[in-house]
């Protein structure tokens, strides 16, 4: 038995003798998960994510790597952890003795904070992680990146009428306040929210050509960028004061309640929000809600919302030529595409006018399309027209209120996400300009 241990001992030994011989032959070089690491666009002077790649000793004896260094050193921005070792800008960006044994690996942490470039337009940051071993052998793993200088807004207030145009992006830090009695007109102009800002309009706001979304420009997954996630930001939100809302030629995505407006005293000859060829997509909340407010949607597309698309509640509202599509990927507790109501909680709020002509309402659900009435003397007038509608055909009395309705069921050969061009659940990538076998060509916001 002593002599079993005794052999036991001996070979562990020797394993370990194994184990700790380092060659510097020339011949014996690392290999990597990654010849090069490139990061999402970011921000001039925004820290990135953080990325990683491995350095593998892939043969029968240990390695040392003498030195480990940025080419350009601290000139480019980029911030590298090797094996838990920093490589410190002020000791010229490199970290030196770094040991992997046989078969074995470390891995490699890399950032990017990039200064302000020249360029107005996205620039190329590019350096190399420069492994120098015992033997003198050199071997690189580029990193590059593109930088995209931006504004900064922190918790900025407009107190007097203003307008903003640039072609360089906004980035909104803790909120953009309009206040009473002043309007906001963005023209031509790409705002990104960092997490939980949005737009608190008190006063009038005016969009035109314009995009709001996160800031968010890396990715969640290696197939999935941020861009496609629901929830970046607060959303746009007109208070019971503000006056008015023109959205026109605009897109809003990934926001947790995109457009909502606050009840507010109802002039039904004046349009509070009037939203024209524009998109709501991918919204963790609603995509628009209304309450007793006078709206007029025309050529819009309104899709993808964990809450209902769009909801009205009270009020006077116009839908003509638009698309309203129900296909939120991240819940099956899923809103509708559409919902209309006289009440909201305890309160009676008279909808004196729906009218939607020329509009396909749609989703994955065989019911995507709801009215709710409460047994008041509220008024509760709607009118649908020239609509695809996925909703149990009507044949009660109000079927006076359709008039030539494609009625969609699941049994139709081409429904639900069938009209469209592409609906790809995989990667969260969706078109909703219709297919040629659509049965709604001629309706929609892409007729």
């Amino acid at each position: 038995m002593k002599r079993i241990f005794y052999i036991l001992i001996v070979a562990m030994i020797v394993a370990c003798a194994d184990d700790d011989n380092f060659s510097a032959c020339p011949a014996l070089h690392l290999s990597f998960s990654s010849d090069t690491v490139s990061l999402d666009t970011l921000f001039s002077r925004t820290p990135s994510a953080t990325y990683t790649f491995w350095v593998r000793n892939n043969n029968d004896e240990g390695l040392r790597i003498a030195d480990i260094h940025l080419s350009r050193r601290n000139q480019t921005g980029f911030r590298v952890n090797v094996d838990g070792s920093y490589l410190d800008n002020s000791l010229g960006s490199q970290v030196n003795d770094i040991e992997i044994r046989r078969n074995d690996s470390i891995l490699v942490f890399v950032e990017l904070t990039s200064s302000q470039a020249s360029n107005p337009e996205p620039t190329m940051v590019e350096d190399d992680l420069v492994f120098v071993l015992e033997s003198g052998l050199q071997q690189k793993v580029n990193l590059r990146a593109w930088t995209w200088n931006a504004e900064k807004l922190y918790d900025h207030v407009i107190t007097s009428d203003q307008l903003i145009e640039t072609s360089t992006p906004i980035i909104i830090y803790g909120g953009l306040k309009v206040e009473e009695g002043a309007t906001l007109t963005l023209r031509n102009t790409t705002l990104f929210f960092h997490d939980k800002a949005g737009i608190d309009v008190f006063g009038s706001l005016i969009l035109e050509n314009c995009v709001l979304r996160g800031d968010r420009l890396d990715r969640m997954f290696a197939y999935l960028p941020y861009d496609r996630v629901s929830g970046q930001w607060s959303g746009v939100h007109f208070h019971e004061s503000s006056l008015k809302g023109v959205i026109s030629g605009t897109e809003i995505r990934n926001a947790c309640d995109a457009v909502v407006l606050d009840s507010a005293a109802l002039d039904t000859t004046k349009v509070r929000l009037l939203m024209q060829n524009s998109v709501i997509h991918n919204s963790k909340g609603y995509g628009l809600k209304a309450v007793n407010s006078r709206v007029s949607l025309v050529n819009c597309q309104f899709t993808n919302t964990l809450s209902d698309c769009v909801s009205i509640v009270g009020g006077v509202a116009d839908i003509t030529h638009c698309t309203l599509a129900q296909f939120y990927p991240f819940s099956a507790d899923r809103g509708v595409a559409l919902r209309f109501a006289n009440f909201e909680d305890s309160s009676d709020i008279p909808l004196l006018r729906l009218n939607c002509s020329a509009s396909i309402v749609t989703g994955y659900d065989e019911d995507v399309m709801m009215g709710l009435v409460r047994d008041t003397v509220a008024a509760f007038e709607y009118r649908f027209s020239d609509m695809l509608l996925r909703t149990p055909k009507v044949t009660t009395a109000d079927s006076l209120r359709f008039s030539n309705i494609i009625w969609e069921t699941p049994k139709d050969s081409i429904e639900g996400k069938k009209h469209f061009r592409t609906i790809d659940e995989d990667n969260l990538f969706y078109d909703f300009h219709l297919d040629s076998v659509s049965t709604a060509l001629g309706l929609g916001c892409y007729y």
